[in-house]
C-alpha cells in the first residue's frame, strides 16, 4: 500500500437517501483517504447538512457547494481544490468495499508505475426488486467479461495521477454524460499507463424502474452522439431493428428461417441470463420467474432509450461544430479588419 497522499473526489447532488451509505463506507477504509473533497451541485434536499455530520464525525472532508455545475466540472473542481499527487474518484450512490481504496492505490507501488488504476464495479450484494436484478444481469459485465487491455474504467472506481488529469486538461466540462470514457480515451490517447485492479470494487443499486432506466439510457446515448462515440455499434442497433419486419417477413414465407433468426434471439438475451442465473437466489419462485421474463423486456427498452437518444447527440455536436466555425470566422474577419 502506498504512502503517498491521495484525495478521495466525488459529486452529488440530492443524495440525501444514499449518502450516508456512501460516507460509512468511506469511514470503514482498511486505508482511508488523507483528504475527501465533496462538490455539491446544488442539493436541495438535506445533503449537504448529511456530509457536515459527516465531516462533524471526523472525516477529513472539504465540502464546495457549487449550484448548477455538471459532474465534470463539478468533479474538476474538487481534484483542483485537492492538493495531492494521487487522485481516487468515485461517485454518490455507491458503498466502497472496505479495501477498495487500498487495492486501488497498490499498482502505484510497483517497479513499472502506471498513471491510472482502474477499479470495478458491480450491483450490491443484497437483493432488490426481481426488475432490479434483471436489470445489473443484463446491463452490468462480470469479471469474465472484462478484457483488461481494452477496459476504459468508469470514475465510479479509479485513481490517476495528478498529472495526468493536468495534461488532459481534465473531465470535459462541456459534455453532461459519458463524461468519464472521454476523460479515459483522452488519457489513453496521450500515452498514459493503465492497470486493472478488478478487487477494488464498488457496488450500487440499479435503477428502480423502467422509466428511471429509459432516462438513464437516453441519457448515455445523448452523450455518446454529443462525444461522437460508438458510432459503429449505434449504426448496427439501427440496422438490426430496421431488417427485423423483414426477418419477420422472410419468416412468414420460408419457415426454415425461423431458425436462424431464434439464434439471433437467443444471441440476443443468452449472457443476461447466464448471469441472472447466479443472482435473485432469495427471491421466491415467483420473483424469479419475473426477474427473468424481465430481460428480453430491459434488452428492448434500452435500445430504444438509446435509439432516441443518439440522434440528439448528434443534432447537438453538429450545432455546436457550427457555431464554433462561425465564431471562428468571424474572430478572423474582426482580426483582418484590425490589420487593415
Amino acid at each position: 500500500m502506498t504512502d503517498r497522499s491521495v484525495a478521495l473526489c466525488l459529486t452529488v447532488l440530492n443524495e440525501a437517501e444514499s449518502v450516508d451509505e456512501l460516507f460509512a463506507s468511506i469511514a470503514g477504509q482498511t486505508r482511508p483517504p488523507d483528504r475527501i473533497v465533496v462538490v455539491d451541485g446544488g442539493s436541495t434536499d438535506g445533503t449537504v447538512e448529511r456530509i457536515e455530520g459527516w465531516r462533524e464525525r471526523g472525516l477529513p472532508i472539504t465540502l464546495l457547494v457549487c449550484s448548477g455545475a455538471n459532474i465534470s466540472t463539478g468533479r474538476n473542481r474538487a481534484i483542483a481544490q485537492a492538493d495531492t499527487d494521487l487522485i481516487a474518484v468515485t461517485d454518490a450512490g455507491v458503498r466502497l468495499d472496505e479495501g477498495w481504496l487500498a487495492q486501488l492505490l497498490d499498482p502505484f507501488e510497483r517497479a513499472d508505475r502506471p498513471d491510472v488504476v482502474a477499479g470495478f464495479f458491480a450491483a450490491l450484494p443484497d437483493p432488490g426488486s426481481p426488475f432490479q436484478i434483471a436489470l445489473g444481469a443484463t446491463t452490468l459485465p462480470e469479471l469474465a467479461d472484462i478484457r483488461p487491455e481494452t477496459f476504459l474504467p468508469s470514475s465510479r472506481s479509479v485513481a490517476f495521477t495528478r498529472a495526468a488529469w493536468e495534461r488532459v486538461r481534465g473531465y470535459p466540462e462541456w459534455l453532461d454524460y459519458c463524461e468519464d470514457l472521454v476523460f479515459d480515451l483522452a488519457l489513453k490517447a496521450a500515452g498514459f499507463r493503465f492497470a486493472w485492479t478488478p478487487r477494488a470494487r464498488v457496488y450500487f443499486r440499479p435503477r428502480p424502474t423502467p422509466r428511471a432506466f429509459f432516462v438513464q439510457y437516453y441519457r448515455y446515448a445523448r452523450g455518446d452522439g454529443k462525444a461522437d462515440l460508438w458510432r459503429r455499434r449505434h449504426t448496427v442497433r439501427y440496422a438490426t431493428y430496421l431488417g427485423l419486419p423483414i426477418a419477420l417477413w422472410l419468416v412468414r414465407r420460408h419457415r426454415w428461417m425461423l431458425a436462424p433468426l431464434g439464434l439471433a434471439a437467443t444471441g440476443y438475451v443468452r449472457r443476461p441470463y447466464e448471469r441472472a442465473l447466479g443472482t435473485g437466489t432469495t427471491l421466491p419462485l415467483g420473483g424469479r420467474v419475473a426477474m427473468f421474463a424481465w430481460v428480453p423486456v430491459i434488452r428492448l427498452i434500452g435500445d430504444c432509450a438509446k435509439m432516441l437518444g443518439y440522434p440528439v447527440g448528434v443534432a447537438w455536436r453538429w450545432r455546436r461544430s457550427t457555431a464554433l466555425t462561425q465564431r471562428s470566422s468571424a474572430t478572423s474577419t474582426l482580426s483582418q479588419r484590425g490589420r487593415e
